[in-house]
């Protein structure tokens, strides 16, 4: 199994260096850090999608709030069906979509890939076709993913991994994935763990932003704890996510932890990937 790491949607948000930057004024820097990997007998599997060509072709998709607060490049190149052609691969290998959650800046690749099952939590994809309140009516764009026909809603339940509960092994995969809740920043988010040749990968979405919200005492960029705060839709499910993490990270420091949009994370998986 070889996992490659794409960022697939690079974003430059308000508040610089409140949001992680180097600069306090200006922008800040968030990637969308999806998981390929390339298995013996699955094809390719894409772990988050990030944004779609159709967010590039037509950026007012997104939503003139988003645009202004994230300020997404929006370039194709950084597509993951056009990373998947730019490593000599064909995007039409990529059988399995898993998505930590359906935020906009997650789910928008889905329409690129419309062969591939997606995977998820069915707390999540009832909660994206519902979008019941005016928050998951802005993070929740239908026109992403309303075409795609093949999902695989997992439920609350499955196995034990490094004690957590309910990984769920995803229908359709021989290879060592499986979709882990870590529930709060939305209804249904989750993780995903991956078994490579150098160890476990836990992709843990949105649970956290900033590598540091991993160590004890935790700490973030004040801007990223009140971004996170302001998105989550159970307060008390996300922290009680963090605290689990924080927990595996002191305890199995062999698993390597990774957040959907810190690129400090980005840059050392990939270094380690390719070293």
């Amino acid at each position: 199994m070889r996992v490659h790491h794409l960022d697939c949607g690079t974003m430059c948000p308000i508040a610089g260096r409140l949001m992680g930057g180097d600069r306090l004024l200006g922008r800040g820097l968030m990637v969308c850090h999806c998981l390929l990997i390339e298995t013996a007998r699955d094809g390719l599997v894409l772990v988050d999608t990030g944004f779609s060509t159709a967010d590039c072709d037509q950026p007012s998709r997104l939503g003139r709030g988003f645009r202004a607060v994230t300020a997404p490049r929006l370039a194709r190149a950084q597509t993951a069906v056009e990373q998947v052609r730019s490593l000599r691969l064909d995007p039409a290998d990529v059988r399995h979509l898993i998505v930590t959650h359906m935020d906009l800046d997650h789910a928008g690749g889905i329409a690129d890939f419309p062969r591939a099952t997606v995977h998820l939590h069915r707390r999540e994809l009832e909660a994206a076709r519902a979008r019941s309140t005016l928050q998951e009516k802005q993070r929740y764009l239908p026109q992403q993913w309303e075409q795609h026909a093949s999902w695989n809603p997992v439920s609350e339940s499955g196995d034990t991994w490094l004690g957590l509960p309910a990984v769920q092994k995803l229908a359709g995969l021989d290879a060592d994935i499986g979709l882990v809740p870590l529930h709060g920043h939305t209804r249904g988010h989750s993780g995903v763990v991956v078994r490579t040749d150098r160890g476990w990968i836990l992709h843990a979405g949105d649970a956290y932003f900033h590598h540091m919200e991993l160590v004890d005492p935790p700490s973030a960029p004040v801007g990223l704890r009140v971004f996170q705060s302001a998105m989550q839709m159970n307060g008390v499910a996300r922290h009680a996510s963090q605290a689990v993490l924080r927990r595996l990270h002191r305890e199995h420091p062999e698993v390597r932890i990774l957040s959907a949009h810190d690129p400090a994370e980005l840059v050392s998986a990939t270094y380690r990937a390719v070293g």
